[in-house]
């Protein structure tokens, strides 16, 4: 079932966080319960990998080089190099049962990122804001599951979502520094999936994996369905959007939770997918840090 063409195929317990890099054209990745960092060349399919100290949310590219990371632990900076984790900031250390879980990057260079239950079941999910000094928290009510956030192109939305919920909400972002009303912007019906990570092309469409829905889809900014691309693994966890010119869609996937009879019949569960887009991406700013 489904489409796309597997460009990573290392089983992934929860594949997570794909960036596209464009200092070296290459597509970063998490696995958050394997604790894994992981680098792909699409173009060649030569793959390295680097063991985290904690369970790694995610990576976003940084300005001086290397990345900064969301582990559990806190925000590290993370050099692929030295094959290294530097403590930068706590996020909730009064929370040991929250860990991080997606990110994105403003035109400001501010990384916005959410938290969650590990047990996926207490209220503690909150998004937060990382200014290269201090973690400030949004004004944007708690969930079990935070997903996303993404940003508009314009920098003036920031997508974020309630995965149990099946919501994804679109709040202003004011003066780049905190977060307005929040409105409703996609429900998807749990028949459908749950909505896991979102991000947005050039042209402020959405891009949203779908968790037990097999699929991946575009929202326009209205709202409208634009396109769904089935793929080969049930739940598929988040979209990025690179290549060298911005028009391949990668998508992260995960085996967690998967019985025998599901994996038999997803060999791929796990695995990076790629599809042709027509919109293209947009490098994401380099964080501050």
């Amino acid at each position: 079932m489904g489409h796309g063409r597997i460009v990573w195929d290392g089983g992934a317990l929860l594949g997570e966080g794909p960036v596209w890099d464009g200092r070296d054209d290459s597509l970063w990745f998490v696995d958050i319960k394997g604790r894994h960092v992981h680098r792909v060349d699409p173009e060649s399919g030569a793959s390295r990998s680097w063991l985290a100290p904690a369970q790694i949310g995610w990576v976003v590219p940084a300005v001086g080089g290397g990345f900064v990371a969301g582990l559990q632990t806190g925000l590290h900076r993370f050099d692929p190099d030295e094959d290294d984790f530097q403590h930068l900031a706590d996020v909730e250390p009064d929370l040991s049962g929250n860990r991080l879980n997606d990110a994105t990057v403003d035109p400001d260079g501010m990384i916005w990122f959410g938290s969650m239950d590990d047990g996926e079941r207490a209220v503690t999910g909150r998004i937060y804001r990382w200014d290269g000094n201090s973690v400030q928290a949004s004004a944007i009510p708690a969930v079990p599951i935070t997903n996303g956030p993404a940003i508009a192109p314009d920098g003036a939305t920031l997508y974020h979502v309630d995965t149990l919920g099946g919501v994804i909400h679109a709040a202003a972002l004011i003066a780049g520094s905190d977060t307005g009303g929040t409105r409703e912007f996609v429900r998807i019906a749990p028949e459908d999936g749950y909505p896991d990570g979102v991000t947005t092309d050039s042209a402020g469409n959405v891009w949203v994996g779908l968790w037990g829905g097999h699929c991946a889809r575009c929202y326009a900014p209205d709202g409208t369905l634009l396109r769904q691309v089935e793929l080969p693994a049930a739940n598929i966890t988040k979209i990025a959007l690179g290549g060298k010119d911005g028009r391949t869609a990668f998508a992260t996937s995960a085996r967690i939770g998967l019985d025998e009879a599901a994996l038999a019949a997803q060999p791929h569960a796990g695995a990076v997918f790629a599809f042709d887009v027509d919109v293209p991406g947009r490098h994401l700013p380099l964080a501050r840090t």
